[in-house]
Formats: structure tokens, sequence, C-alpha cells
């Protein structure tokens, strides 16, 4: 069984005991929630799709340790001018673990 839900403006596919990378998330460590916003349900075969999300189904996450990913470089330069500019970014993101999926 799985599910496709949506968070935060993006779509994942949740399967039971999955780790999902999402963006950061103000929830404490161990923090357990539900996200509503499901949008497609396998149940061996058995499809259940939203317009745009599915009544009654639910995904049940646990919120586990937060992290920030690689520097990423932006470096701008413009030739002949005398002009360049570096600057680095690190993204923070958050691991879910889904305990469990709800389907109506």
């Amino acid at each position: 069984m799985y599910a496709l839900f949506e968070y935060k403006g993006k779509q994942y596919k949740a399967e039971q005991g999955a780790k999902i990378l999402v963006d950061k998330i103000s929830e404490a460590e161990g923090t357990t929630f539900d996200i509503e916003t499901v949008l497609l349900v396998n149940n061996d075969g058995n499809v259940s799709v939203g317009a745009p999300y599915i009544a009654g189904a639910k995904v049940s996450v646990t919120v586990e340790n937060s992290i920030r990913d690689k520097k990423v470089i932006v470096y701008k330069y413009k030739s002949k001018k005398d002009y360049h500019r570096t600057i680095g970014h690190r993204q923070h993101y958050t691991y879910i673990t889904v305990n469990a999926i709800t389907g109506a």
C-alpha cells in the first residue's frame, strides 16, 4: 500500500515505515501528526484518486531529526565590468517517518 500526498507545496510518495526528506518543520522531534492532503491511495491494485484530495484519507507521520544540506555556491560574474560575487546557501530539511496510511 502506498499513497501520494502533498505537503508544503510538494508531492511525496509514502509507504509504511518509509523515511521522507521534507522542508524544515518547526515541530519538536518525536511529534506525531496527520497529513490530510492525500492525492492518491493504492491498496493492492485498488486505486483511489482524489479531485484534488481524497476525503477522509490521511497519512500519519512522526518527526525525526533535522539536517542541513550541502552548501550550494552561487557565483555571479560580468565580463569586462570588474564585477564578481560569491554567495553560499545551505537548505534546512527534516526527516519524517510514515507510521500509517488510512484510505477512505
